[in-house]
């Protein structure tokens, strides 16, 4: 998944994926189950239920008192859900997470390979703006070979 969509949360906190990525999802996945969650609140993570489950299968690997793993496991239980997509293409986005994230009326939806980033749009301007690509960052990317 990659790109981004502008799309709109309604006044029941439903997002309706965008047709690009739904068929992507739909193609690749083939399932209407979805983990949505978030590392820090501020956006919306959207997994595909079978993305979601190899993540988990990684972290049942690591020993159960490793300290980034229970982080990783309060933040994403505590704003996760899981959910599934209606006959119209939408999702519902759990509450507690669509407060803390300022989901309603337009936001961004970016694809970041394996899930969808949802954001409040202008929370994603501010963040751009906020957080500048530099040279060490190019040079990361360059070790890395991209």
């Amino acid at each position: 998944m990659r790109g981004n969509q502008i799309a709109t949360i309604d006044e029941k906190g439903r997002l309706k994926i965008p047709a690009i990525y739904r068929s992507e999802i739909e193609e690749a996945h083939g399932s209407a189950e979805f983990y949505v969650t978030s590392l820090s609140g501020d956006s919306v993570l959207i997994y595909p239920l079978s993305v979601w489950q190899e993540i988990e299968d990684r972290l049942a690997k690591l020993p159960a008192l490793n300290p980034t793993k229970k982080k990783f496991l309060d933040r994403t239980n505590y704003y996760g859900q899981l959910t599934t997509i209606d006959k119209s293409g939408r999702i519902l986005i759990p509450a507690l997470l669509r407060d803390s994230a300022k989901m309603s009326g337009e936001v961004v939806v970016l694809g970041q390979l394996n899930c969808l980033d949802v954001w409040n749009h202008e929370t994603f301007l501010a963040k751009l703006k906020q957080q500048e690509f530099t040279e060490e960052d190019h040079q990361v990317l360059g070790d890395l070979g991209i």
